[in-house]
């Protein structure tokens, strides 16, 4: 019996199919939940394994990689069954024995999950949550051997979203797609389509996924929107690039503030964002040792930050922790000088007269912090989630920049304690 009449691939939509059919070496595809972007990742692997390739998928979690598995089992089970290629479950692979021909499956989150291997077609999908080192420490270098191809694929991440990704610049993916956008070699090709470019999926499924979305999120993960600026948001990315220095002047004052996450907020992260003051009377945020851990770590973790950078106060917010936060730090080091202050207000409420001093140019970041800066320029009365490290520079900031000179200009001891409400 001819390959032919055993193979039965989906039919494709069309976008897909401008995907899939495209011969660029490198392929980026932005596309919405459910719009068949897995389904035409998995129908390109097995026309380039027929072909004799070796292909390696890789997605961040076990339930993304099922769904390319299912669609590459379906359509070469009947080859499967008549012997001519071999199936593995266990390590997700197809291969034609005694050759290099093969399929494999992978989860891969970063770098050291997706080692030891090699493939000339990799297909990363779901890329936006991916730490960006897969990529470029080892995706690249295994397809060095055979000039391989690479496709990447995602969904431009919301907040709903991205609370789970391992990437170090959130916004990673939509770079690179405007990077190859740019691009005028024919090395790269771009590809856009949002969830109602499916005609094969419920018209019902798509609103059930949909009516927990806010309008932001719609727009990213139904919309394939990439959202640079944000309305209702604070910050942008350009007034923050805009007065951005590779290193800090001489400072007079330094502070290591600690917005503790919430309780009941799980995904969320402690924010420690140290600050400084310059003699030129300008803001500079130094650094981010922000993390999600217990107590006891995040606490260690601002004493670090405290004597790393020599600063003269630790500000602890303590509207979640109460007296807790400062005790926690205390335990750790008595000597450090701590200062405890409570929100009243909202925090764009608060966050209003720093984002002013950023557009007077008053602010600067020393270097890049992605994730802090993503929160920045996306956060709004809407969003739902809690912004730990925004809070965190707002809080470092509001010390240094709102604060009259009387409040901090005396000398500070190591066993200093204060508790100041800030009215804002």
């Amino acid at each position: 019996m001819s390959n032919e009449y055993l193979i039965k691939f989906p039919v494709l939509h069309k976008y897909q199919a401008e995907f899939v059919n495209s011969n660029a070496p490198r392929r980026i595809c932005r596309a919405g939940r459910r719009s068949g972007k897995t389904v035409g990742s998995a129908i390109l692997a097995v026309e380039k394994f027929l072909n004799g390739r070796r292909v390696l998928y890789g997605a961040p979690t076990s339930d993304q990689l099922d769904r390319f598995w299912i669609t590459v089992c379906r359509v070469l089970g009947e080859l499967i069954d008549v012997g001519l290629f071999k199936k593995n479950e266990t390590l997700h692979t197809i291969e034609k024995t005694g050759t290099n021909q093969r399929i494999r499956g992978k989860t891969c989150w970063s770098a050291d999950t997706l080692r030891g291997d090699y493939a000339d077609l990799l297909i990363l999908d779901e890329y936006q949550l991916m730490n960006e080192d897969a990529w470029e420490f080892v995706g690249a270098p295994m397809l060095l051997d055979n000039d391989g191809d690479a496709i990447f694929i995602y969904t431009p991440p919301s907040f709903r979203t991205r609370s789970v990704s391992k990437a170090y610049d959130p916004q990673h993916a939509a770079k690179l797609f405007k990077k190859a956008q740019l691009d005028t070699t024919g090395r790269w090709e771009t590809f856009a389509f949002t969830s109602h470019d499916n005609p094969h999926i419920s018209k019902d499924a798509l609103e059930n996924i949909t009516q927990d979305m806010t309008a932001l999120a719609y727009k990213q993960e139904i919309m394939a929107e990439d959202i640079e600026e944000v309305p209702g948001a604070l910050w942008t990315l350009a007034m923050i690039d805009k007065n951005r220095v590779t290193e800090a002047p001489p400072l007079k004052r330094i502070v290591i503030p600690i917005d503790p996450q919430g309780k009941k907020i799980i995904s969320a992260e402690t924010g420690i964002v140290p600050c400084g003051l310059g003699y030129d009377n300008h803001g500079y945020v130094l650094a981010d040792y922000s993390l999600n851990a217990r107590p006891e770590t995040w606490g260690s973790k601002a004493v670090q930050a405290y004597y790393d950078l020599e600063a003269d106060k630790i500000i602890a917010e303590v509207n979640y922790g109460g007296e807790m936060v400062e005790a926690v730090i205390l335990s750790i080091d008595p000597h450090v000088s701590v200062k405890t202050v409570h929100a009243s207000r909202g925090k764009l409420i608060r966050a209003e007269p720093i984002s002013a001093k950023y557009e007077k140019g008053l602010i600067h970041h020393v270097g890049k912090f992605p994730r802090l800066e993503d929160e920045m320029c996306t956060y709004t009365t809407d969003s739902k989630w809690s912004p730990n490290r925004l809070d965190s520079m707002v809080w470092g900031m509001t010390e240094l920049m709102l604060h009259p000179v009387s409040q901090w200009s005396k000398t500070v001891t190591s066993t200093e304690r204060e508790s100041t409400p800030i009215p804002f």
